[in-house]
């Protein structure tokens, strides 16, 4: 059983006698501005909140993984990757709250839920995609097993760093030795740049200067009890742990996302795709151009448009119907081919609509489903908006690369060829 945890969060046999019981927390707020809905937001096909209680779980040191939230959606994909969920109060869901109060709150939920105390807390962000199991255990093992207070996650460090005189006090600009950075400057100077860690006259070669490290943001580790008295993620003796600086990324805007999706190829390990049951889904909302079509069309001498649908599609369309599940085709073709086909099929359409994830997310409210309950299929860069708000964000064979490595799953028929269809069996099984 080592290694294995229940759905609650905790690993399995964890409490025995002699156990040090290490939590690992991972705050997840719903509010956004850089990125909405950031913390679902897909990379590898996996939300980010899954991905890092993925890694959380891997880790041999970590007993118990909680989620601390005040959203409803992230709480459920959490618990759907196997953490505990602790709901965020209000007073520390803010924008000003800080992440110590959230981790605090939550070592202090699952000590009353389990009646154990626990020796060592975690705080892994999961904006940091690419942190590893490897990573989690290593600043752990630095307070759990090596005897530091706390300690953290760093990545080695050669660059020169500048600030812009113009843009700070003189006060403000010290270096990592707490020398003042901005002392000796000419009055020239006062306004342009200055080096932080280094004489700007001075330029030692790579192998002569110290060695700097930078803080990655990924995980922090503390002694529960020193952390509960000192109220800060770093007190006492701080071990900084090296980690790989390739793998150093905090998502932070639309751009580092999309850098993270770029980089999931090359730096997550293999592993295959999950494919979503009936169990995991209580709608399914489907594009329309190229992905039930083939993304082609005929134009007659009227100009009048005409695609092609496959009829597979159909009948998978139908079972999910009969089944209960709720049907959308969402498109932002305003067309009445497509009015024509969902009129056939017998389920509702939005087309017309320029933003998807906001037309998806009213449709859900209205419903009363949650996003993270809903599969989306789609195939191309105006349906990743809608990856980003379901559980089930879904590319058909065929579908850019960039929405391919977004998906949480890919059809092996493409567009117009049976795509729906497939994702029809994956829900009822092959007879439908």
């Amino acid at each position: 059983m080592s290694g294995t945890r229940t759905a609650t969060g905790t690993r399995g046999g964890s409490s025995g006698a002699g156990a040090r019981r290490v939590l690992a927390v991972i705050p997840a707020r719903g509010g956004s501005k850089g990125v909405p809905a950031k913390n679902l937001a897909t990379v590898g096909g996996e939300p980010l909140v899954a991905r890092a209680v993925r890694a959380c779980l891997g880790a041999g040191l970590v007993t118990d993984v909680a989620v601390s939230t005040d959203d409803s959606g992230i709480a459920a994909a959490a618990r759907t990757a196997g953490a505990q969920v602790v709901e965020r109060p209000g007073e520390i869901a803010g924008d000003t709250a800080t992440s110590e109060a959230a981790v605090l709150h939550a070592v202090d939920v699952c000590e009353t839920r389990s009646g154990a105390p626990v020796d060592a807390v975690l705080l892994v962000q999961c904006t940091s995609p690419f942190i590893t199991c490897e990573d989690i255990d290593a600043v752990a093992g630095a307070v759990v097993e090596g005897g530091a207070d706390s300690a953290l996650t760093v990545a080695p460090f050669h660059g020169f760093v500048w600030r812009d005189g113009s843009a700070g006090t003189d006060a403000a600009a010290t270096d990592a030795a707490g020398t003042d950075a901005a002392a000796g400057r000419s009055a020239a100077e006062a306004t342009g740049g200055f080096g932080v860690n280094h004489d700007k006259a001075f330029r030692p070669r790579r192998q002569d200067r110290p060695q700097d490290l930078l803080e990655t943001g990924a995980a922090y580790a503390m002694d529960a009890a020193g952390f509960r008295k000192a109220g800060h993620r770093f007190f006492g003796r701080t071990e900084p742990v090296r980690t790989d600086p390739a793998r150093v990324l905090e998502i932070d805007d639309p751009h580092d996302l999309a850098r993270a999706r770029a980089l999931a190829p090359l730096l997550d390990a293999p592993r295959p795709r999950a494919l979503p049951g009936r169990e995991d889904v209580d709608a399914v909302v489907l594009d329309f151009d190229g992905t039930q079509t083939d993304d082609r069309v005929l134009i007659d001498s009227e100009g009048r448009e005409l695609v092609a649908v496959h009829r597979g599609d159909g009948l998978g369309i139908a079972a999910l119907r009969r089944d209960g599940l709720e049907l959308l085709i969402l498109s932002t073709e305003e067309n009445p081919v497509v009015a024509a086909r969902a009129r056939k099929l017998r389920i509702p359409v939005l087309h017309g609509i320029d933003r998807k994830d906001l037309a998806l997310k009213q449709w859900c409210e209205e419903k009363g489903i949650e996003p993270e309950r809903v599969l989306y299929a789609g195939n191309d860069v105006n349906d990743l908006p809608c990856f980003n708000l379901v559980g089930w964000p879904v590319a058909v064979a065929g579908a850019h690369e960039v929405v391919r490595e977004a998906a949480r799953a890919i059809t092996q028929a493409p567009g117009g060829e049976g795509a729906i269809r497939e994702i029809a069996s994956w829900l009822l099984g092959p007879s439908l």
